[in-house]
């Protein structure tokens, strides 16, 4: 049940819709923020219609509605952005101590599966059974992997050649 301006509209769509996401997808660089973008510079042209479709172009009008409310929007942000770090105080850092940086250093030489089950096991305190939901594998690869990790964060963290350990 399409009538003329209706199916003309949707003729329309089909045909700059890609074309107008492309430049709000550019413009924004979140494919989530573009859509909705896309879809409000279509609200408006749909809302004016019978004045848009009469234009030369109506496909760059709706560009450039698309454009300017992706401008709008990045400013938004960058106010709000520019507001909430100059009202809210800096949490204050602590300086890491050496066994930190000792082992920060030492997780950023082990393999990226391995670092991830440790930190998650180990630091972030979750039992092995979540890191494996986390993680996407079977609980003995997880095993696995925190066996590997922490043989290979003793021997980097292990400064003496007797093996003694400095960095416990």
């Amino acid at each position: 049940m399409r009538d003329g301006a209706g199916a003309d509209f949707a003729d329309f769509y089909a045909a700059t819709w890609s074309r107008t996401l492309a430049v709000t997808y550019a413009l924004t660089g979140d494919r989530g923020v573009a859509e909705e973008l896309a879809q409000e510079a279509y609200v408006k042209a749909w809302s004016h219609w019978r004045t848009v479709s009469a234009y030369e172009q109506p496909g760059a009008w709706v560009r450039q509605v698309a454009t300017r409310l992706s401008v709008s929007r990045w400013r938004r942000t960058r106010v709000a952005a520019t507001w909430l770090s100059s009202t809210r105080p800096e949490p204050p850092v602590e300086p890491h101590d050496e066994t930190t940086t000792a082992l920060v250093r030492a997780l950023q030489q082990i393999p990226e599966a391995q670092r991830r089950a440790v930190v998650l096991h180990h630091l972030a305190d979750l039992p092995v059974d979540e890191v494996a939901r986390i993680e996407h594998s079977p609980v003995g690869t997880i095993k696995a992997r925190l066996s590997r990790g922490r043989a290979a964060l003793a021997l980097l963290l292990t400064d003496e050649p007797n093996g003694a350990h400095t960095h416990a």
